[in-house]
């Protein structure tokens, strides 16, 4: 048997793939064009704004402790994943993952004890500021 290369396949069913994928294009666009609304309002043509008047200030000031608990997040986020890829090879990583993954889980509750003392965890009442524990 002749192994099937890809001169020998016929290119006529990709070029009709490609036109109709055009032509439902076209036809999305056409019809928003002719059926959809049209305003005009003076915040229509700026950038970012999609036709909403924009108030105020784009500028937001953000705590401190927001960046902390995205920081946090993403931390625990990524134990979860490493766990869970863990747990599926459990069988196959036999005694020697399982110590692996305890002691893993070691490192980061001494990490998470350690937040905690700072007192990185406590997200209402005083906020948490560094300068506030390195001057203390």
């Amino acid at each position: 048997m002749n192994p099937v290369t890809l001169s020998d396949q016929p290119i006529w069913p990709l070029v009709a793939y490609g036109l109709a994928v055009i032509a439902l294009i076209g036809l999305m666009l056409g019809l928003s064009y002719f059926l959809g609304q049209r305003r005009r309002d003076p915040a229509t043509d700026e950038p970012y704004e999609s036709g909403i008047v924009s108030q105020g200030s784009a500028r937001l000031r953000l705590s401190v402790s927001y960046y902390l608990v995205a920081i946090l997040f993403i931390v625990f986020d990524l134990e979860a994943i490493y766990l869970f890829s863990w747990s599926i090879a459990f069988r196959e990583t036999g005694l020697h993952g399982f110590i692996e993954a305890t002691i893993f889980i070691a490192i980061l509750f001494v990490g998470l004890l350690y937040l905690w003392r700072l007192g990185a965890l406590d997200w209402g009442g005083k906020q948490f500021s560094l300068e506030h524990k390195e001057n203390s």
